[in-house]
Parts: structure tokens; sequence; C-alpha cells
């Protein structure tokens, strides 16, 4: 442990496909879990009670989890609108968000986050805030969506015709970012080679500089690269496939008591496209388990 910041693993899952994975063993032990999105296939009852199954599971003191594009019964209006035309009969809307946000979740550690900020305190004394947004540009008529040309994440400039209601603060006010969907250009590229994040969210996380930065949706994209800001210079972070493949993980580690390169706050940003499903929605990705250091909290 670090002495101004004790680490916390941040274990971050995404894209997940909860019907054929939630019987799989429980990852190892972490502070903090971190799931990115597409809790879902399509956002039914029995889809969201593997999930919860799964997270209850989970061997973790908090675990943070946000929507994505295929979890329609969480984006209200959209579902209200035009996502219940994907099921046979609607779901309620009402009882699948209790699951995330009623007391038997918030028992087991779950935090169901919309979009904004919260800060979290764990019990050996870390603290951090983590910034957190379900949305992702327009995609096939899918849930939590805006126009490409909306900027949902900076402060709206002189003349805009459009209010983002939570921009992202500048560094140092985050130390945790978690999307569903990428920044323009990091590990973002589909098969068919085309970068499809947002342009307005690499604005913004090039603002907030924040620790670490986790997303999905990208399936393709799954990996991680540490960005240097200061020349833009991005290193793609090389895993031994035999040692995940005996883990069952890919482990990283950017503490102080990892090594001699730990992260430099406010310099680098880990980003990490944490996408458990393929293309063709086969479970076959590592979870992420990172070693990185939080702030301290100074309350006694």
């Amino acid at each position: 442990m670090a002495a101004t910041s004790p680490p916390g693993e941040v274990k971050p899952a995404s894209a997940s496909f909860p019907i054929r994975i939630h019987t799989l063993p429980c990852r190892p032990t972490t502070d903090v879990l971190l799931h990115a999105g597409d809790l879902t296939m399509v956002g039914k009852e029995s889809e969201h009670q593997a999930t919860i199954g799964m997270l209850r599971n989970a061997d973790a003191e908090l675990k943070i989890v946000i929507a994505g594009n295929h979890d329609i019964t969480l984006d209200e209006d959209y579902y209200d609108s035009f996502g219940y035309r994907r099921h046979r009969a609607r779901e309620d809307l009402v009882k699948i968000r209790d699951m995330y946000c009623g007391e038997e979740a918030r028992r087991h550690g779950i935090v169901y986050m919309d979009e904004g900020l919260r800060t979290f305190k764990l019990k050996n004394g870390a603290q951090f805030t983590v910034y957190a947004s379900p949305y992702q540009p327009e995609f096939c008529r899918w849930a939590f969506a805006y126009k490409r040309h909306q900027d949902r994440f900076n402060p709206a400039q002189e003349g805009s015709q459009f209010m983002a209601e939570n921009p992202i603060p500048a560094f140092p006010a985050v130390d945790v970012m978690l999307t569903h969907g990428p920044p323009r250009g990091i590990m973002d590229e589909t098969i068919s080679c085309e970068h499809v994040g947002c342009d307005h969210l690499r604005r913004a996380v090039a603002r907030a500089k924040p620790r670490l930065h986790c997303f999905g949706h990208i399936h393709e994209g799954y990996g991680a690269q540490r960005l240097e800001w200061a020349n833009e210079t991005m290193t793609n972070i090389q895993l031994d496939q035999t040692t995940v493949l005996k883990d069952r993980a890919s482990y990283i580690n950017v503490s102080h008591d990892g090594g001699d390169n730990p992260l430099k706050v406010g310099e680098e940003t880990l980003f990490v496209n944490a996408s458990i499903v393929t293309v063709q929605y086969d479970p076959v990705h590592a979870p992420w388990v990172i070693d990185i250091d939080l702030p301290r909290s100074t309350e006694a």
C-alpha cells in the first residue's frame, strides 16, 4: 500500500452475456467491481435476474454498475416510445430497476449509477470519485442513444443548441470514468475498420485526465491502453495469454507497489475496453483485474 494513496483493485467487466456466463465461478477477490453496461441481451427480466445473481456472488466490497444500449428496460423513455416493440409483452420497468437500486442490491454492495458523479469510500480508507454514463452515439435504434452532434460530456459553448445535463468536470475532480461507449480513437474500431467512438467524450476525458477510464460497447476493441497526455503517446498493454488462461483474468498493476512504472496521476490515463463477448456474442474475453492507487480519505 502506498504511503499516501492506498491501492484499490478495480475490476471492470462489460458487455456480458449473463444467460451464458452467470453460472461461471466468481472472479478473483477485488475491492471494487466495475460493470460497463450491456447487463443483458435485450433487457428481459430473466436476463436481469441472471446478472443480479452473478453480481451478488462476486467477491467485491463495492460493485458499481451502469447500463448499456442493450439494457432497454433501464431506459424508461426509450422503452415506452420504441423499446417495448422488442418484447412480446411489456416488462415491469419499476421491478427491474429495483433489482439494482433496492435494499437487497445495496445489501450485496451493488450500486447502480445513472449519468453523473458519485464519490465512494472503501473500508481500506481509499476514497474516489466516479463519473458514469450509459449513453453512446445512436446505434441501430437501441437505448441510451444521442445524436453524434450532441455533446453530453463538456460544458456548453456560447451559442450551443445543446446543453449537457451532467458535463464531466476537469482534472482533478474525477478518478475513474465508467462509460458504456468508448472515446473516439481509443479501442473503438469495428470489424468494418470504422472508428465509432465519441469525439465529445474524447475531449472530455482529455480535460478530466482520470486515472482509469473503463468502457465496453465495441466488442472488437477489447484491450487496455495507457495514454501519456503531454505527447499523446499511447501504449498497448501486452499480456501473456498463458497466464490469462491460467488466472481466468487479465491482470494489470499500475500501483506504486507494482513495480517501477506506476501510473502518473494527471499525466496518464489507463483505458480499458472490458467487453467480455466477441462480435458473435461468445463470452471468451477475460475480465480485467487492475491494481491502481486511489486517493486516501481525509476523514478520520
